[in-house]
C-alpha cells in the first residue's frame, strides 16, 4: 500500500511528462521577466496603501462572508504548501544527486527539471499569498496589518523570481522548509476559521524559529560547497536571499521579543497614574 502510494505520488509530483521537461526560459516562460515582477510588486504595494487608507470607507462585508473568504483562502494555500512541500522533496530524492539539489546546483546547471517546476509553483504562489493582506484589509483587522507582513509578501516575489532567474542553490531546500512551515501556519488559521482553537498556536512560532534555523544550517553547507569545492550556481541570488532572510529574522525578533520588552520598560518607567 505505502510503495503503491509513493509510485503513484512520484509519477504525479516527479516524472509526469510536463514535470520533468519543465524549463525555466527567460522571457517565454510565464512571469519570467524583470517588467512582470516589477509591476506586480509595484501594484501589490499601491493596492495595499490605497485599500488601507480606505478601510474606513469600505464597506463592511457579513461575518459568514468573511468566514468563508477565510476558510477558502486558507484552505486552498495550506493544500497547495503541502502538494508543493511533498512534490518537492520528492524531486529532490528522486534525483540521481541529491545532494547537489539540496545545496549546492552546479555552476553550469539547466533550469529544467522537476526542481525548477516546484519552484515556479512557488513563484507564482508567493502572489497568491498578496490575498493574506487583501482579506486583512476587508476584514479591518488593522491590529494585523503590520511592515513586516507588507515587506515579506512583497519581497518574498523578488526573492523567488532571483530563485529561477539566477540558478540559485539551496532553492529546493528552501521551498521545502517554508512549505512546511506554511502547511501548519494556514492549516492552524483554517482550523481557526471553523470554529477550532488549536492548542499549539506557540509551536507555529516555534516552528518558523526552526525554519529559519534550517535555513542558516543549509547556508552554511552552501558555504563549504562554494568557497572550499567546485563553485555552486546563482551567487548573486544567494547573496540577496541571505540578506532578504536576516531582515525577516531581524524584524521577527525586533516585533516578537524586543518590542514587547521595550514596552514593558516604558510601562515601569512611566506607571499609569489613578487620579
Amino acid at each position: 500500500m505505502a510503495s503503491s502510494v509513493y509510485s503513484t505520488l512520484t509519477y504525479w509530483l516527479v516524472h509526469h511528462p510536463y514535470i520533468a521537461n519543465f524549463t525555466w526560459k527567460e522571457g517565454e516562460t510565464f512571469g519570467s521577466t524583470v517588467f512582470f515582477v516589477s509591476v506586480v510588486v509595484f501594484v501589490f504595494l499601491c493596492a495595499t496603501f490605497l485599500l488601507w487608507y480606505a478601510m474606513d470607507s469600505l464597506p463592511s462585508l457579513s461575518p459568514r462572508i468573511l468566514k468563508l473568504i477565510r476558510l477558502v483562502h486558507t484552505f486552498v494555500l495550506c493544500l497547495l504548501f503541502m502538494i508543493m512541500a511533498v512534490g518537492c522533496t520528492l524531486s529532490i530524492t528522486s534525483s540521481q544527486d541529491p545532494k547537489a539539489h539540496l545545496i549546492c546546483f552546479p555552476v553550469d546547471v539547466k533550469p529544467s527539471g522537476p526542481v525548477f517546476f516546484w519552484a515556479q509553483v512557488y513563484y507564482l504562489s508567493k502572489i497568491l499569498q498578496f490575498v493574506d493582506i487583501l482579506v486583512m484589509i476587508v476584514s479591518k483587522s488593522v491590529h494585523l496589518l503590520s511592515f513586516y507582513y507588507v515587506y515579506h509578501h512583497g519581497t518574498a516575489v523578488v526573492m523567488a523570481y532571483l530563485w529561477l532567474h539566477t540558478r540559485q542553490s539551496m532553492f529546493p531546500a528552501g521551498i521545502v522548509i517554508n512549505s512546511m512551515v506554511y502547511v501548519i501556519l494556514y492549516g492552524y488559521y483554517f482550523l481557526r476559521a471553523v470554529g477550532l482553537r488549536p492548542k499549539w498556536k506557540m509551536f507555529v512560532k516555534s516552528y518558523l524559529i526552526l525554519g529559519y534555523l534550517a535555513i542558516f544550517t543549509v547556508g552554511f553547507g552552501w558555504m563549504v560547497q562554494h568557497y572550499f569545492g567546485s563553485g555552486c550556481s546563482g551567487i548573486w541570488g544567494v547573496y540577496f536571499n541571505g540578506a532578504f532572510v536576516s531582515s525577516l529574522v531581524g524584524l521577527f525578533v525586533y516585533k516578537n521579543y524586543v518590542k514587547k520588552e521595550m514596552i514593558k520598560l516604558c510601562l515601569g518607567l512611566f506607571p499609569k497614574r489613578n487620579d
